[in-house]
């Protein structure tokens, strides 16, 4: 739905709407630690109600001009009840809201706890966004304190200066976010305004987008508030090393706000007993006979996490202050050759799925009971593996995968670049930016073993081979121990990025999107897919998405698309290519898509994307039951374990 603006012209970007960008941003913070509970830090989470107010004058600049952070939101107009985490499309019964594009405000009060304000030094507080869609701009009791581009990351600000000195008062948050793409954000947009005044309002524009999913947008995960002391440990980087007997794990801290007298770290297992331990800001700790962090299904203990205590302290004045944080470790490694994926020198196959943040509701906001059914879902289907399609997921379904052993590609938010102005400059810088918060993000965890820069760009363009040159080179540097791709659906003989990957990974989607219901076509059309991107490239392939869309309780014999029997046909055409070439160079195949999700109105779809295999709701589909037995087959075909391992033993 389109919404009217008092920005002219016919296609552009009104700069209003365009976020108020800034020329340039503030450099980001060296360390992105996630917040936890420890004996020197403490949390305090902002979940729940939140003001909410849309700005709908024409321009959607009301907010900025009558400066509404300067009071509170209530007093600037009608405000409503908006949760968070969530996104705001789906809450109410407004249709403008559902596809509001522009500034919306946010605000909550919270009273600090006393002895965050006190002390000399006094803790330091820190304002903590798991995620806003799209660009951030955040103020505390009036002041800015930070503004943040992209929709899929955290950011933070050290508000210790605004909120001290004024112990009992309320500390007003307010956020102002707006959720317009233009080509040269990630995900890209762009706006296009109609200026046939016979056919559409003044000033009527829509937001158009190169992606298959609905636009959500709001604070989508937690906001927490958090102290460290003043002098902190402010980021850790761990790698690992192992064989059989001994095991090393590299690390290296940084500590900010005084030189540190000392810097101590323990590595405990499960048991809570020291296995390493080691001092100073950069070093190695040998672990004998280490219980090595395995993937789902290949171990009978997978997920295997030790604990990384790091201590500091620091001389800050006349006082000795302490700082301690805990950060889970597995001890794994990853490698490719030309036709396998080694995780700890055995080779792993992905038989996993593709998914979304998405639900009722509450759109892509956070929402615990859905992460945990979805993880349940997973095990139960023999899935050992996930991209998190198209953007980085919540740290909390992370950090499930890492215990779990669930294995990521862990892609940006790179979904939907197909114009040639999203291959310019201006979006490279900003790609390149994204990358390495998403790198200093999730460096540290087992579960991510591969990077994902993009999905389906347009890289048969001539300068994306420069592009993923420099974005895939980027994040080699910002990480040298995983491989990095980009998934693509480009043809074979075009593609310019595809050199400088180590894995292939390719989306094909053979009697639907080409030759719609001809099955038939499947074993010839996949098997030249296969053989001519391996005979170019050399490179182990994995098939990042293939489906159908079916409709549940839609039934059809003879198999007719849309019906769950053509999704179930559709799957076991491609498994049969699939067998013959697991035994070769395909290290594996992940399902578009694990659940329905919502999408764009469109005259192709019903109330959102029908590829999952479970419905939004996450009841299962025919199609499920025949992935399921697929993937309990591979298991037991795999494992080092007994093959007692079936699809009906409780692993739940």
């Amino acid at each position: 739905m389109a919404l009217a603006a008092s920005c002219s012209g016919t296609v552009g970007l009104c700069p209003l709407l365009l976020l108020l960008f800034l020329p340039a941003l503030a450099a980001g913070p060296a360390g992105m630690l996630q917040p936890r509970d420890t004996p020197s830090r403490e949390r305090k989470e902002l979940g729940g109600l939140w003001s909410f107010r849309a700005d709908l004058s024409p321009g959607r600049d009301a907010g900025f001009a009558q400066r509404w952070y300067r009071q509170p939101l209530r007093q600037t107009g009608p405000v409503i009840d908006m949760p968070v985490p969530a996104s705001f499309n789906d809450i109410t019964q407004d249709p403008s809201l559902e596809n509001y594009i522009g500034w919306v405000w946010y605000e909550k009060e919270v009273l600090l706890p006393p002895r965050w304000l006190q002390g000399d030094p006094a803790p330091r507080v820190v304002l903590r966004f798991g995620s806003a869609h799209y660009y951030s701009i955040v103020w505390v009791n009036g002041v800015q304190v930070v503004e943040h581009e992209g929709g899929h990351l955290p950011f933070e600000a050290d508000i210790s200066s605004v909120v001290q000195g004024s112990p009992g008062v309320l500390c007003r948050i307010t956020v102002a976010l707006n959720n317009t793409l233009s080509p040269h954000t990630l995900p890209p947009g762009s706006i296009q305004y109609m200026a046939d005044k016979s056919r559409y309002p003044r000033n009527y524009f829509v937001q158009n987008t190169k992606f298959d999913f609905f636009n959500y947008a709001g604070i989508h995960r937690p906001v927490v508030l958090y102290t460290t002391p003043a002098a902190y440990i402010d980021d850790i980087t761990v790698t690992t090393t192992s064989s059989d007997t001994v095991a090393m794990v590299q690390y290296q801290v940084s500590v900010v706000g005084s030189t540190a007298n000392s810097l101590s770290l323990s590595l405990r297992d499960q048991e809570g007993k020291v296995v390493a331990a080691g001092d100073g800001p950069v070093g190695e700790l040998k672990v004998l006979n280490p219980n090595l962090w395995w993937p789902y299904l290949m171990h009978e203990n997978p997920g295997y996490l030790y604990s990384l205590e790091v201590k500091m302290q620091a001389q800050v004045g006349r006082v000795l202050l302490e700082d301690v944080y805990t950060l889970p470790v597995g001890i794994r490694t990853v490698h490719v050759t030309s036709t396998q994926f080694l995780i700890n020198g055995r080779p792993f196959y992905f038989h996993g799925v593709n998914k979304h943040e998405d639900a009722d509701i509450r759109g892509k906001g956070l929402d615990w009971p859905l992460i945990v059914k979805d993880f349940n879902l997973l095990r139960w289907l023999g899935a050992n593996s996930f991209r998190t399609s198209h953007y980085p997921y919540a740290e909390e379904i992370m950090d499930l995968c890492d215990a779990y052993g669930i294995v990521v590609i862990d892609e940006s938010p790179g979904v939907g670049i197909k114009l040639p102005e999203s291959f310019g400059n201006k979006s490279l810088q900003h790609h390149l930016a994204v990358m390495e918060e998403l790198v200093r993000r999730d460096k540290n965890r087992p579960s991510v073993v591969m990077w994902s820069v993009a999905n389906e760009p347009a890289s048969e363009l001539p300068p994306a081979a420069h592009y993923f040159k420099t974005v895939i080179a980027h994040t080699k540097a910002l990480d040298p121990s995983r491989p990095v791709t980009f998934v693509t659906d480009a043809n074979y003989a075009l593609d310019h990025g595809a050199p400088y990957v180590d894995v292939i990974c390719v989306n094909s989607y053979l009697s639907w999107y080409h030759d719609p219901g001809h099955l038939e076509v499947i074993p010839l059309q996949l098997t030249a897919q296969f053989e001519n991107w391996y005979k170019t490239y050399q490179k182990p392939i994995i098939q990042s998405e293939y489906g159908a869309d079916s409709v549940p309780g839609l039934h059809s014999d003879p198999p007719m698309m849309f019906s769950e029997e053509y999704q179930q046909a559709m799957l076991r055409e491609y498994h049969a290519v699939f067998d013959k070439k697991r035994k070769e160079y395909v290290i594996g195949e992940l399902i578009w898509n694990f659940a329905d999700f919502m999408t764009n109105q469109g005259t192709t779809r019903v109330l959102g994307n029908k590829k999952g295999i479970f419905t939004r709701q996450r009841q299962p589909k025919a199609a499920a039951f025949v992935l399921r037995d697929r993937y309990w087959k591979i298991a037991n075909e795999s494992s080092c374990l007994p093959p007692v391992i079936t699809s009906h033993s409780l692993f739940l």
